[in-house]
């Protein structure tokens, strides 16, 4: 990782057995899935590797099979997402004994925090994990947003060698690569849209890359995206972002019977599992899981979609 991450970095999910173990025979083939469609890089124990949901040795499974597997075809980031520094640092040690070319990581959560302590945290991490670190800008999960100005100062000196911005806000997507531009220290600092729908306009902002959960689905289409836009065909670009926001319709199914967590994972698991990727569509417990109606939603946009 001594260049600025670009491209599509899907963010890799967990199939599981009925019983909730790893399936690493079907992740094997998620991989090969992947790596198929030309991605760029990977990112394992994130959202929608339902992370929050893993046991330890679960985590460290996902990591040794995605690892092992991958062999340094590409550069794989590992989540080491949790509530406090020392928790993270445990996962950090692991990822680095697994072979993740990265680490990436939240604010801390459960207890309060100052900025202050936002940027101890990141410190911390990057003089002891031994790895690059990603920040994972993701409000809506650990209720701490991490502003602009705290971004590039951690980038400027060296903490952080990139952002996933899972914030919704475009405003601050756009602050962060305007200052860019203008802190010498930070013109590495690779930025990245969680944003699987607004892929052309923060490409077309200066964005480096996108780490899309729906491209576990559909990597072609992203990759296509992405390339598109890498060679100024915006035309392109926002036509196959179009076809994908139609695509990504199946995170709706579950509708209000369900958290949208469950009804999202629930239909990217649910369309790996009709494109013979995984041989499971389960979700941890206690997401509430799709029902035979809702897979079936899923399998009519997949195949309007042209991935059946």
């Amino acid at each position: 990782m001594t260049s600025t991450l670009t491209g599509v970095i899907p963010p890799v999910c967990t199939p599981m057995t009925p019983g909730g173990e790893v399936d690493a025979a079907s992740l094997v083939r998620l991989v090969d899935h992947l790596l198929g469609g030309g991605v760029d890089a990977l990112f394992v124990l994130g959202s929608s590797s339902e992370v929050a949901y893993l046991t330890d040795a679960r985590r460290r499974t996902v990591l040794d099979t995605v690892a092992g597997h991958v062999a340094g075809q590409v550069p794989v980031l590992a989540g080491v997402i949790d509530m406090t520094t020392p928790r993270v640092l445990e996962h950090a040690r692991a990822a680095a004994a697994a072979g993740a070319s990265a680490l990436v990581a939240t604010a801390p959560f459960y207890a309060r925090t100052h900025p202050a302590e936002i940027r101890t945290h990141f410190r911390t991490i990057a003089a002891e994990g031994g790895l690059p670190v990603y920040a994972y800008d993701l409000p809506v999960s650990v209720h701490t947003k991490l502003e602009a100005d705290l971004l590039l100062e951690l980038a400027g000196e060296g903490t952080l060698a990139g952002v996933k911005d899972s914030s919704g806000d475009d405003g601050g997507l756009r602050r962060v690569l305007m200052g860019r531009t203008t802190t010498g220290g930070a013109t590495s600092f690779s930025v990245l849209t969680g944003s699987e729908v607004t892929v052309d306009s923060a490409l077309w902002m200066g964005a480096d890359g996108v780490v899309p959960g729906l491209g576990n689905v559909d990597p072609h289409g992203y990759v296509r995206l992405y390339r598109a836009a890498a060679r100024g065909d915006w035309e392109a670009a926002r036509a196959e972002q179009e076809r994908l926001v139609r695509l990504f319709e199946m995170v709706r199914v579950g509708g209000s019977r369900m958290g949208a967590g469950s009804s999202g994972l629930g239909a990217f698991k649910a369309a790996l599992h009709l494109r013979g990727v995984i041989d499971c569509p389960v979700t941890a417990v206690p997401q509430v899981p799709l029902d035979a109606e809702e897979a079936g939603r899923v399998g009519k946009l997949l195949a309007a979609a042209g991935l059946l």
